[in-house]
């Protein structure tokens, strides 16, 4: 039997069949659950009525009524347009419209009081509007609905006459045929304890708001359904994962004490000791750990995944690092070895580039369980690789890698999965983290090691580069190295690459005597990585690059960071690229160059590099400027499938509906209470449908 919201739109009133095929093909609406769901992005508040005096250019809309005084067309052929004087007794306004002249010139009767709504601009000193809506006024009545909504379009729609208004009239119809099926989705008590409105009520003035008060309460009810159910499903996952998935018990912690006490080079930060406290207590726990590690570049994340590996190689078990290049694999290769030669502990590196004979000792001494900690790459994955007793998968950058080739890190060891820490450098949101990682337990390290030199962040303007060819001479002379980065946006992939080259040469001519690098997408990997290992090892001064240089390389020389074209950047991806420089006990700077015309949003990312290091503000400015969906990549896409809530702006609902969805399961984590029925069934309901978990049912 067909569900009711799944009933075909073809069957509603108003859908002619064109209608249909361009609602299905621009905005993929099939039915008429599809449909309801397809919420406004904003409302435009039509109460106030302004004399037309009153109107500047400054307004975003203006709403007015007026009489047509005279209209005439003007121009011929497809640039021909109409243009009229409407006038009200404070004054008059130019309309204008290039499209639909006949109908209009037919339609448009002087005399008669029309309603008018459109933007104000200037034009040759008059105020004009192109294309107001319009209609015949016929005063206020009661049943007008002045919270107009505004829906998502596309140029193809709006040439074919389907603007808001019309998606407006379609919800209006659906909902008079599918207000009685609607049915509640949350419990009495969570109803009452946040003092929601109804299901039904929610979905009629989401789309029909009468006034800003039941608008205000429809959206609230319709974002806490929305992220308790997405909170929900993810705590669950987690749940599940500990009950189906035990874990080895790691009581032991000899080997760790004894570094701490004898080998430890420098003292650990609060929130590094916070975090392995968070890490010991999960692996004594007898579940599987799945934890994601947070933090800046620079935080001391390798300490703190060093001190987990100690913890599984005392209970008699191995430990593996995966990152996501043969370089990153190498930087942390080197910086564990010398603390695991100190403690008499076996450590190997496997990436693509590992001679055959070195594999096939790897590989014995892996089995037999002689090689405790194994760093490297996807190589890792290779079936030929088997482990005696894994028991930590550490993983840096996880974005990197898809999860099917994570499950087959799982596999490793039949027995019992090993436990899991992904780490990640770039610094994402509470609320970001909520959502997309709600399914692991998340440690934050927010605080950076004591003596470290803040990086100073300096904006210039184009105008400035001879003075900043200036300042990197200077740094040069003491023994310094430099990255100049140029953006690298696909659109655009030959005008940004030839960018690049005209950058490396005018660098060129600037240093005729310094050895250059440069590295972009279009070279091999095994380019990539000689060019990258002569700047490691000083060889070049100066490596000119694209982004391509974000992630991970310590370099602990290079002291400058030239950001070009900084406004062709968003903030997360300016910071991962500061993070490059700061590495080494010099002082060290990044420059932003910049042309003058700068937008709004491009000052404001501009000056929040200026002023702070502190990566997770920077998240939360870029998760405002942005949102949700470019932070995205920091796990596969599709992980936030909001229909109508906004991370960046609801993170006291998503906290709230955090924690009561928390306490449900807490409570009652299979939900087989009576009261948390509805709940089952509404869960039950969206692993049914995959695509959108809040559908009406």
């Amino acid at each position: 039997m067909t569900h009711f919201f799944e009933t075909d739109l073809a069957l509603l009133r108003g859908i002619t069949p064109a209608r249909l095929s361009l609602l299905q093909t621009e905005l993929g609406l099939f039915t008429y659950g599809d449909l309801i769901q397809y919420f406004p992005f904003r409302y435009e508040d039509r109460t106030a009525l302004y004399p037309i005096d009153q109107i500047t250019e400054q307004m975003e809309h203006a709403q007015f009524v007026g009489r047509i005084r005279y209209k005439e067309k003007i121009g011929q052929g497809p640039k021909q347009r109409l243009v009229a004087q409407c006038c009200d007794e404070s004054g008059c306004i130019e309309l204008v419209w290039f499209q639909g002249v006949k109908w209009l010139e037919k339609t448009l009767t002087p005399g008669v009081d029309y309603l008018f709504y459109g933007k104000p601009t200037s034009f040759n000193g008059q105020i004009q509007i192109t294309h107001p809506e319009m209609e015949v006024y016929k005063g206020k009545t009661q049943n007008d609905i002045y919270f107009h909504p505004v829906y998502s379009l596309t140029d193809k729609l709006r040439k074919k006459y389907i603007d808001s208004k019309v998606i407006a009239q379609l919800q209006k119809n659906v909902l008079q045929v599918a207000f009685p099926y609607i049915r509640e989705t949350l419990p009495t008590e969570i109803i009452q304890q946040f003092k929601l409105i109804s299901k039904q009520e929610a979905l009629y003035h989401i789309h029909l708001p009468q006034s800003e008060n039941w608008l205000h309460q429809a959206k609230r009810r319709l974002k806490f359904e929305e992220l308790f159910y997405n909170q929900l499903r993810l705590i669950k996952q987690n749940l599940v994962r500990k009950t189906a998935f035990p874990g080895q018990v790691f009581s032991s912690a000899a080997l760790l004490t004894n570094f701490y006490q004898n080998h430890m080079p420098f003292e650990l930060t609060n929130a590094q000791k916070k975090v392995i406290r968070e890490i010991f207590q999960d692996m004594k726990s007898g579940q599987q750990m799945n934890r994601l590690l947070q933090g800046d570049v620079g935080s001391g994340k390798t300490i703190v995944a060093f001190i987990a590996m100690l913890l599984a190689i005392d209970n008699g078990t191995q430990a593996c690092l995966m990152a996501p290049t043969e370089i990153l694999a190498d930087q942390h290769y080197q910086g564990l070895k010398k603390f695991a030669d100190i403690l008499d502990i076996q450590i190997a590196k496997l990436t693509g580039s590992t001679k055959k004979k070195d594999r096939q000792v790897l590989h014995e001494d892996l089995a037999s369980g002689k090689l405790q900690i194994l760093v490297g790459t996807h190589a890792i994955f290779e079936d030929v690789v088997q482990f005696h007793n894994l028991g930590l998968c550490i993983i840096d950058e996880q974005h990197r890698f898809g999860v099917a080739q994570r499950a087959k890190l799982w596999d490793k060891n039949k027995q019992t999965h090993p436990h899991v820490m992904v780490m990640t450098a770039t610094p994402i949101p509470r609320t970001l983290a909520m959502t997309l990682y709600g399914d692991l337990d998340i440690s934050i390290i927010d605080e950076m090691p004591a003596g470290r030199k803040a990086i100073q962040t300096i904006h210039r303007y184009d105008s400035h580069r001879l003075q900043v060819f200036g300042f990197i001479q200077n740094e040069l002379s003491k023994g310094r190295q430099v990255y100049i980065v140029y953006p690298l946006i696909e659109e655009s992939e030959k005008m940004d690459f030839k960018d690049l080259m005209d950058g490396f040469e005018s660098i060129s001519r600037a240093f005729p005597e310094v050895p250059l690098g440069i590295l972009h997408g279009k070279m091999k990997s095994a380019d990539k990585d000689f060019e990258m290992a002569r700047f490691v090892k000083n060889e070049t001064k100066i490596m000119v690059a694209t982004t391509v240089i974000e992630v991970g390389v310590n370099v602990p020389n290079a002291s400058i960071m030239i950001i070009e074209s900084a406004e062709r950047f968003g903030l997360a991806q300016l910071h991962q690229l500061r993070g490059r420089v700061g590495r080494g006990a010099e002082q060290s700077y990044c420059i932003l160059m910049t042309g003058y015309k700068l937008s709004a949003d491009t000052k404001k990312r501009v000056e929040t590099m200026v002023r702070t290091n502190n990566g997770f503000e920077i998240a939360e400015v870029d998760l405002q400027l942005r949102g949700p969906g470019d932070l995205g990549g920091t796990r596969q896409s599709g992980a936030i499938d909001l229909m109508i809530a906004d991370l960046a702006k609801d993170g006291e609902i998503l906290k709230v509906a955090r924690e009561t969805a928390q306490k449900i399961l807490d409570e009652d984590p299979q939900l087989m209470l009576p009261n948390h029925q509805m709940i089952r069934e509404q869960v039950a309901h969206q692993r049914r449908d995959t695509t959108n978990w809040a559908k009406i049912s």
